[in-house]
């Protein structure tokens, strides 16, 4: 229990940003772009209570950090109507991309903090040990987030992203897949390929904390 409530300290602020900055920047770029969906339906906001999901950002994260392993879950996907977007793919495309974007600018952020305060803050007072471990949660958590949306799997942003290179009728047999889905997770989650794919995540992690660890050291 007393490693469970540690995990949930230090890994519930990285995770909880990175969910809702992933969701807000979807609906600021969409804004930008011209569809103001989600802005009416107050979703351009980081107010977390707005975006939360009952199993993506609860009951999927808490179970995670009772086994023992990172935070990950999900909020509620922010809405978007592209027949508000002027260029379309273009739209689309920068919109989708915006997600995975936001949680890499936090992991870098993240990265940046973690290095100064080990760094920089004397080891003896009491909440640099706190704040490095947070920090250094964030770092994975973010870079994890942002590399699985990339996945190029409906609904997933990585397959918007896709879609727009893609013909019409190419496009639809494409989002097709999203009936397999779940099960293509299932198998991923029961063999190493999951790891495999999310290895530039921790890849990420690492060479970011080593290189503002150079930077500022």
């Amino acid at each position: 229990m007393e490693d469970f409530i540690l995990r949930l300290c230090t890994q519930l602020p990285g995770f909880l940003l990175g969910i809702v900055f992933h969701e807000a920047a979807h609906a600021y770029v969409a804004n930008k772009f011209g569809d103001n969906t989600a802005k009416l339906q107050g979703r351009l906001t980081l107010n977390p209570v707005v975006h939360y999901n009952l199993v993506g950002t609860i009951i999927f994260p808490l179970v995670g950090a009772a086994l023992g392993g990172m935070m990950f879950g999900w909020a509620n996907p922010v809405p978007v109507d592209g027949r508000n977007f002027k260029n379309y793919r273009k739209a689309m495309f920068w919109t989708s991309f915006a997600g995975p974007l936001a949680n890499i600018i936090l992991g870098l952020v993240s990265a940046l903090l973690y290095v100064l305060i080990i760094t920089q803050m004397p080891r003896e007072f009491y909440l640099t040990e706190p704040f490095a471990q947070m920090l250094y949660g964030s770092v994975y958590i973010n870079f994890i987030l942002a590399v699985f949306n990339l996945i190029p799997l409906p609904p997933l942003d990585g397959s918007k992203m896709v879609t727009q290179f893609l013909n019409y009728e190419m496009a639809r047999k494409y989002e097709e897949l999203q009936r397999f889905t779940f099960l293509i997770f299932l198998m991923l989650i029961a063999t190493p390929i999951l790891g495999y794919l999310l290895w530039p995540a921790y890849f990420l992690a690492r060479s970011s904390i080593g290189i503002f660890y150079i930077l500022v050291g």
